[in-house]
This record gives structure tokens, sequence and C-alpha cells, in this order.
């Protein structure tokens, strides 16, 4: 048997410019028909009605809030406008801040709302592209060539899309419907595998040397996530609609709370609210987030409780605190006056 090398070079997909050319001839922006047949589709699911692609383009950012908000995320104008700005301009967009303030959240809760599928990446330290992009089925192709034995066996068909495994890169480029990909904490990812991602960022394509240039069939939206545990690039950042998502106001992540956990009591929601307020002025290591707050108060609502007390507060700190030495800065700290703040309102 003999594997013969393919007599022509792969043929790249139409460059970014007569993609471009091929989608303005359409007629109406491409963005203004995802971000309003997906927000239709939404509001038809939640009235029963049958969605419609008609005036997709007038949708607002008032009305991406409320599906949000139907999708039990609670933006604040300026997470909303980003996150509108991101559909509306096709654009990738960065969202940074402290973790736990929900950042992954917004991307999750984003699919929710517009109907879209979600593709999650999850970035950490020495992630390539045959994890996060493609790779070859080495064990397809031995199978291909043993069966191909006592033939020819042409290098293109070795390289062919059937053997190749898509990762959640290449999947969210190639998908033909609405997606939502999460590239989620990459700032957990080297600097390679962050230079790697400027192709995709920047025209929504991915080069495979055997296939040639794939480009997407439908731009998917683009959420990046950073704890910023270290600096991203400037050519990433240049490349990316950008917001910080820092610690909401009292008032917010009552609402916050009362939305994520609609079976507890008013007046805990507020009072765990409060004091999850009262930890972030303390010099912990890890201070708390929204999501701490929501898991302490579901904690606090299946012990069956109404209200805070200092015993119960000091058995359930293991849901909001989740370092030893914050444990004991804030046992050691007059944890009854913590409470007593909270209860009162103070």
């Amino acid at each position: 048997m003999r594997i013969v090398p393919p007599a022509t070079t792969v043929t790249s997909a139409p460059s970014p410019k007569a993609a471009t050319a091929s989608s303005s001839d359409a007629g109406t922006s491409t963005s203004g028909a995802v971000i309003g047949h997906l927000l239709s589709r939404f509001a038809g699911e939640c009235t029963g009605l049958v969605p419609t692609l008609q005036r997709v383009q007038h949708a607002t950012i008032e009305e991406l809030r409320g599906a949000l908000e139907r999708a039990s995320y609670l933006p604040d104008e300026g997470l909303a406008t980003a996150l509108f700005l991101a559909l509306r301009l096709e654009k990738p967009l960065l969202l940074e801040g402290e973790a736990g303030v929900g950042k992954t959240e917004a991307a999750k809760a984003l699919a929710r709302a517009t109907g879209a599928r979600l593709i999650r990446l999850q970035c950490y330290e020495g992630l390539d592209v045959a994890h996060a992009v493609y790779e070859w089925n080495y064990a397809r192709q031995l199978l291909h060539i043993r069966a191909a034995q006592e033939g020819t066996v042409d290098e293109a068909e070795l390289f062919g899309r059937e053997f190749l495994i898509r990762r959640p890169l290449l999947e969210a480029i190639e998908s033909e419907l609405p997606v939502v990909l999460l590239i989620d904490e990459i700032d957990r990812a080297d600097d390679e595998f962050e230079a790697f991602l400027l192709e995709i960022l920047s025209d929504f394509q991915i080069t495979i040397p055997e296939l040639g240039t794939i480009s997407a069939r439908r731009r998917p939206i683009v959420i990046l996530t950073s704890n910023r545990t270290r600096e991203l690039h400037d050519a990433l950042k240049r490349r990316c609609l950008f917001h910080w998502i820092g610690h909401p106001t009292l008032e917010r992540e009552i609402e916050i709370v009362k939305l994520r956990v609609p079976d507890v009591p008013a007046r805990l929601a507020e009072q765990a609210a409060r004091f999850v307020e009262r930890l972030r002025t303390i010099d912990l290591a890890k201070p708390p987030g929204v999501a701490e707050t929501i898991d302490w108060t579901q904690a606090l609502a299946a012990l069956g409780q109404r209200e805070l007390d200092a015993g119960l507060v000091e058995s359930t700190l293991g849901s909001v605190l989740k370092y030893h030495e914050d444990f004991q800065l804030v046992r050691d700290s007059d944890l009854v006056a913590l409470v007593a703040e909270a209860r009162s309102g103070r």
C-alpha cells in the first residue's frame, strides 16, 4: 500500500472580505437579524406565540434586559449595554472582574435568554489547539489505511472532514445555529494560546493546514471572562469590547438574591445580602461575590431559617468563605455585632 500525496494544494475558504461583501448584498444587517430573531423566539416561547422574523432589526437594550431578567439574570445598565453592543456589532465581549461577580453566569443567561446554544471552553494552563480547536482522529485514520491495504490511499483522504474531531472553538465556528461561545477564565491560559485566539476573534475563522481556512457560517456570540490573575495582551483586548463587573450595590444584590432564590423569605434575603456586604469591608483573602451570597441564601433557606442569628451564621460560613484564614478573621472579629447590623439594616 502507498500513501499518495495530493496533486494540488488545498483551497482555502473565501476571504473575510468576500464573506463581508456577500453578506452585505443580503440586505439587512446580520447582527440585527440575529438579535431580533433570538429575542422574538424567546418571547414566543414565554407567551406561547409563534415567533416571527419581521422587524427584527428593532430589538432594544430594554428588550434584552427583559429577556435576561426572565432568564434569572439581573444586569445593570452598563452590562446590558455591553451585551447588546456585542450582539449588534458582532464583536467579542471581554468581561473582567473578581471571581463570583457573575461573569460566567452572564454568558449562560445570554444563551438562555436568546435561545442560543452555549458552547463553553474552560481555559487552563497548558491548553492547546488539540483540546480547544481540533485534532485528527488517528485511530480512525489508521483503520482507513488498513482497510485500503490492497490499494492506494490518497493523503487527502486521510485528512478529510470525517476524520476531524471538533473541539469547542471549531464547533462554534461551524455551527449553522445561533451559538454563545463562552471562553471562560482566559487569564488562566498561556500567552501562546491567547495569541492563537487572535485570528478567531478578529476574523471569525480558523486555519487548518490540511483543509485550509474555515470561516464562520454564522458568527457566534463570543464572551470571554477573566479574573485578572494576569494581564491580557493588548492585541487581544483590541479585538474585544470590554466591561468590568464589580460587586453590585446592596439594593441590586438583594434583588438578585430574590430573583435567584425565589422561595426565600424577603427578610432573610435582605439580611444575608447586608451581612455579605459587611464581610467585603474586612481584609479577606477572598471577599465573597454574588455567587457566594446566592449559595449561602440557598443554604439558609434549606435549613428553614427566616432570619439570621450568630450561631447560624458561624455554622454556615462555609457557604460564604473559602479560606481558613478568612474563617479565623471573621470569627475573631465581632461576629455578633456584624449579625446585629445585618438584622437591623443599619
